[in-house]
């Protein structure tokens, strides 16, 4: 587990793996006892000082923190590797894609990359020349926008969320990026779409908004518990895209003062219970307004067969 590339030279994915197996513990001993994280949180506090001390933090921030300190701690990638040349921009884009995820492998290949990360596809096509200039970049969550043109009580779907993320948009004026046949900055139209899907999909709900996150949208985003299909946002041959729902980070209060529940799918009995700092009760409702980050796995033909179940 040791890596000569990590600065924590295993020490958080061990720390991480102790906190595991004392849940795992607890929970076959049916106890009712809590277990303390303070070893986990020595050592997150280390790779990302910005940790230290108990003051509100964001969830989807310390997730990936900590996602990249697991990761930099099992990369398979022992040394830097040399640079590669330029890649042919004429490929098309199925060997594009390919090469890009090759070159990101070079330097960041690891058990959790294999479960987390998949790939955006992005297309940039300029409205003078019409030239498109297509990248695929790695992402290990997606952050979604929460359509605002509505009354705040009123309810919307995730579908409305990932909508409004793959939507293409004019970038103009300021914005206006550099033509690779012009040569020059030109008004160009910009869309997103998923060209690999990862094991996890994890989503980010943009509650906060505004100069430092001072406003909060309370918004109800209706999000499905099972068979969340996201064929309509994927690139063409992306494959498989159905998930089901597993767990929720939630946020109660304000952008200053506020409080983070979960609420999290057994893996055995797939019974839903809410996580309240010590307190872990079952509960039924799972699709609040206070949902922040969203986790979801990719369907089998079993989970998704056990899903319709639920």
């Amino acid at each position: 587990m040791n890596n000569n590339t990590s600065r924590m030279k295993g020490a958080l994915m061990k720390a991480y793996c102790d906190l595991l197996q004392q849940l795992w513990a607890d929970a076959r001993s049916s106890s009712g006892n809590y277990v303390s994280p303070d070893n986990f949180k020595n050592q997150i506090q280390k790779f990302a000082p910005r940790f230290v001390g108990y003051q509100q933090q964001d969830s989807q921030e310390f997730l990936r923190y900590l996602l990249q300190g697991l990761h930099e701690d099992v990369n398979r990638v022992r040394t830097k590797p040399t640079p590669l040349p330029p890649m042919d921009d004429t490929l098309p884009d199925s060997q594009k894609a390919m090469e890009c995820w090759k070159r990101y492998l070079r330097t960041d290949d690891s058990k959790i990359v294999d479960v987390f990360v998949g790939q955006l596809k992005s297309e940039l096509i300029c409205t003078h020349c019409g030239h498109t200039s297509t990248t695929f970049d790695p992402f290990w969550d997606l952050s979604l926008p929460i359509p605002n043109d509505r009354r705040s009580s009123a309810n919307i779907n995730l579908e409305d969320c990932l909508t409004a993320f793959t939507r293409e948009e004019v970038l103009d004026g300021d914005e206006m990026p550099k033509c690779e046949k012009c040569c020059v900055h030109r008004r160009c139209t910009k869309k997103f779409s998923v060209y690999k899907f990862p094991k996890i999909l994890v989503l980010h709900l943009k509650r906060f908004s505004g100069e430092r996150f001072r406003s909060r949208l309370s918004t109800l985003v209706n999000y499905p518990i099972a068979n969340l299909d996201l064929g309509r946002f994927g690139a063409s041959g992306c494959g498989h895209s159905l998930y089901n729902l597993y767990a929720v980070s939630n946020h109660t209060g304000t952008p200053t003062m506020g409080h983070y529940t979960a609420y999290v799918r057994h893996a055995f009995s797939g019974q839903w219970q809410l996580f309240d700092d010590s307190r872990v009760t079952p509960c039924r409702n799972v699709v609040t307004s206070e949902a922040y980050v969203l986790f979801y796995e990719l369907a089998t033909d079993k989970t998704v067969q056990e899903s319709s179940r639920l």
